[in-house]
């Protein structure tokens, strides 16, 4: 299928975001697909936490909060995709506007606050789609999210983690969106330790043969202080992974001073340098023992790389794709391909972590 994003692209930012986004996913749902560019090249197939992927570029949570296009995401090239946010009672989210294109800066500022259809209609889909057998056709996860009006959060994620850990290859609890009231208190110290020892619990008494990874997808927006008590609690709390990281409150300088006052999470190209230190220091202080997922600003192999070298074992990208659209996929697996070719890797876990060597 020739790719049509040079000309529907354009025409699709006549709309406002929120409304671009939403046509996309129907258009993906009916099958306006493109077909799928290239292959994968040996050096891109990975193995984390006992899952193969066929690359590392992964579809960040945020673009599919319903699991509505799962597989339509994995035929476009992704490695893996994360649907949600989701909550276990539908919510609305915050009032419109709510998302906002930052075109020259290739960024969004959004808060949505969570709006999804709820946790069973998102299991609904993961029923189907492995009771027709596509589950093996790629990784998928799910992020977890809590409602805006749940007093005692980790309720929230117990939910989720009970219904959803028989039909996710792994499972994010996501404590840093700074659209929900109170969320990222979550990533305290005890809190934390409080919220990882009860969702770990429930992921156990699951019985599962094969429990799912647990990850946690953290902030940017962290103290010094914060980043060592992450670090520490993820060690000794004996969860999976870390993602980092979500969106940020912050607002550089390249941001125009009429979108600055837009409350929100900044994600795309100017999330890149904070975000990629951040993982960097996790990294360091995690000793390498946890995989991390990169995520904020990606929009080359080039970023991917980099992400790698700091020390992220698997990478996503959603925003870039608001401004490259589909064909960026492909364009950052082929350069990712080259650049570890060019230093003399065989394989993306060779170079995961080479900055610190």
């Amino acid at each position: 299928m020739i790719d049509l994003y040079p000309v529907v692209g354009p025409m699709m930012f006549r709309f406002d975001p929120e409304t671009a986004h939403g046509l996309t996913i129907k258009a993906l749902k009916a099958g306006l697909v493109p077909a799928p560019r290239g292959t994968d090249e040996p050096a891109l197939r990975t193995r984390v936490w006992g899952l193969d992927f066929a690359n590392p570029v992964g579809l960040a949570a945020g673009f599919d909060k319903n699991a509505e296009v799962v597989d339509a995401m994995l035929k476009l090239g992704f490695g893996f995709v994360e649907p949600g946010s989701v909550t276990p009672r539908p919510q609305p989210g915050n009032p419109r506007p709510r998302l906002f294109r930052l075109v020259e800066q290739r960024a969004v500022i959004n808060r949505m606050g969570f709006n999804n259809e709820g946790l069973e209609a998102f299991a609904r889909r993961l029923e189907q789609r492995r009771d027709a057998g596509r589950r093996a056709s790629g990784i998928v996860g799910a992020n977890l999210g809590k409602n805006k009006d749940t007093v005692d959060a980790a309720d929230d994620y117990v939910i989720g983690v009970r219904r959803l850990a028989p039909l996710a290859d792994y499972l994010v609890v996501n404590v840093s969106s700074p659209n929900t009231p109170g969320l990222r208190a979550l990533q305290g110290r005890d809190p934390l330790r409080a919220l990882l020892e009860r969702v770990l619990e429930a992921r156990a008494a699951c019985g599962l043969r094969r429990n799912p990874p647990l990850l946690l997808k953290i902030a940017p927006d962290l103290t010094v202080e914060d980043k060592g008590d992450i670090a520490a609690v993820a060690l000794e709390s004996g969860i999976d992974g870390l993602i980092v990281s979500n969106t940020t409150i912050a607002r550089p300088d390249v941001i125009p001073a009429d979108l600055r006052g837009e409350a929100g999470g900044l994600s795309g190209r100017p999330l890149f340098e904070s975000s990629t230190t951040v993982l960097r220091e996790i990294y360091a202080l995690t000793g390498g023992r946890l995989p991390i997922v990169g995520v904020g600003g990606v929009g080359s192999g080039a970023d991917a790389y980099a992400k790698i070298r700091a020390g992220a074992s698997l990478v996503q990208f959603y925003s870039a794709m608001v401004y490259g659209g589909p064909a960026l996929v492909h364009r950052i697996r082929s350069e990712l391909a080259e650049l570890l070719r060019r230093d003399g890797y065989g394989s993306v876990a060779e170079a995961v972590g080479a900055d610190h060597r």
